[in-house]
C-alpha cells in the first residue's frame, strides 16, 4: 500500500518533470494549469518533513522552488503592466488572481505585528518587493496608513513597474519608496527600520537565506522586528523553509502556519537588544549584546481560515 507521503512526492516529481520541460514560464494556459495543479497538490495539511527527503527529491525540490519563483516573477510583472494601464491602478489590484490571498496574509502579519509591538512603526523595509508589491500596498493602504515603506528589489525594472502603480496616488507616493539594491550591500540604512519584512523568495536555499538573515542580524537596529515568510509541510515544495532554531541574533517570538489558501507560514523575530553592562575587567562600561539565556515558549500556531 502506497502511503500518502510517497504518493505526494510522486505527484510533485511528475509535475516538476512537466514544468521543467516547458518552453516558457510566462503566463499562458499550460503554465497556469501546471502551477495551479502544483499548488493544489501541496496545499492540503501534511506532516511531511522536506529535510528528510532523499537527495534526489531534495534536488528536485530546490529546482522546483526556483522554477516557481521565476514563474511568480513573470506573473507579477504581467499583471503589474495590466493594472498600471488603468487611470487609477490601485482601484484594480483585484485583477491579480491571488489578490485575496495577499489581503489575508497582510492582515495576518499585521495582527501578529501588533501583538508583539506596542508602537505603530514609522518606517518599514520590505526586501524583495517585486513589480507588484501587494504586501506593502495593502499594509500602507489598510493597516499602517501613516508608515513610510522602503521597498528593496535587486531588479530596476521591477521597481520601475511598481512605481507606476502608485504614481496616480499623491499620498501613497510620498510614503512608498522603491530602492534598487542588493540587500547585502545595504548596512547603515537597515538601522532606520522598526520592522523589516523578508519576502519568501529572497534567498532560495538554506545558504542564501542564512547569509541574508546574518546580514540583517548585524545591521538591523536592536529591538527591531523581522517578519519572515516560510513554508510548512508539503508547501515547502513551493517556498524555502526558515529554520527557526537557527536564527542567530534574533529571538523568535511566534510562528504561524495557515491552513487555508494562504500558502506562506509567518515567522516574527526580534533583534536582540544592546544594553549597557558593567565589565568588571575594564575601567569603563562597555556596550555588550544581551541575549536571553532561553527562549521562553516560542508560540507556534496552526491557523485555520478566519
Amino acid at each position: 500500500m502506497v502511503c500518502k507521503e510517497d504518493l505526494l512526492i510522486e505527484q510533485v516529481c511528475e509535475l516538476y518533470e512537466q514544468i521543467s520541460s516547458l518552453d516558457t514560464l510566462k503566463p499562458c494556459k499550460n503554465v497556469d494549469t501546471l502551477f495551479t495543479k502544483l499548488v493544489l497538490t501541496c496545499m492540503p495539511p501534511s506532516s511531511i518533513d522536506v529535510t528528510k527527503l532523499s537527495t534526489k527529491v531534495q534536488e528536485i525540490r530546490s529546482k522546483l522552488i526556483r522554477l516557481s519563483g521565476e514563474a511568480e516573477g513573470h506573473l507579477e510583472s504581467h499583471y503589474s503592466t495590466i493594472i498600471a494601464s488603468y487611470n487609477n491602478p490601485l482601484n484594480h489590484l483585484n485583477i491579480f488572481p491571488y489578490y485575496s490571498n495577499y489581503l489575508k496574509l497582510s492582515l495576518l502579519e499585521f495582527n501578529i505585528l501588533t501583538k508583539h509591538s506596542t508602537n505603530v512603526p514609522k518606517k518599514v523595509a520590505f526586501i524583495g518587493s517585486g513589480p507588484l508589491p501587494l504586501t506593502s500596498l495593502v499594509l500602507a493602504s489598510n493597516h499602517l496608513q501613516n508608515t513610510i515603506f522602503h521597498n528593496y528589489d535587486i531588479d530596476p525594472l521591477a521597481n520601475s513597474k511598481a512605481s507606476c502603480l502608485i504614481s496616480s496616488d499623491p499620498e501613497l507616493s510620498k510614503r512608498m519608496v522603491f530602492i534598487t539594491n542588493d540587500i547585502l550591500d545595504v548596512s547603515n540604512a537597515l538601522k532606520e527600520y522598526e520592522v523589516v519584512y523578508l519576502a519568501a523568495l529572497v534567498g532560495m536555499n538554506v545558504e542564501e537565506k542564512n547569509q541574508i538573515i546574518d546580514h540583517l542580524a548585524k545591521n538591523m537596529a536592536p529591538g527591531a522586528l523581522l517578519m519572515l515568510r516560510s513554508a510548512h509541510g508539503a508547501r515547502a515544495f513551493l517556498y524555502p523553509v526558515v529554520d527557526t532554531s537557527n536564527l542567530p541574533g534574533f529571538e523568535v517570538l511566534s510562528v504561524f502556519h495557515p491552513m487555508d489558501e494562504v500558502i506562506n507560514s509567518v515567522v516574527i523575530a526580534r533583534k536582540y537588544p544592546m544594553v549597557l553592562l558593567p565589565n568588571k575587567y575594564c575601567c569603563s562600561d562597555e556596550v555588550q549584546a544581551f541575549k536571553p539565556m532561553i527562549n521562553h515558549g516560542i508560540e507556534e500556531l496552526v491557523v485555520e481560515d478566519n
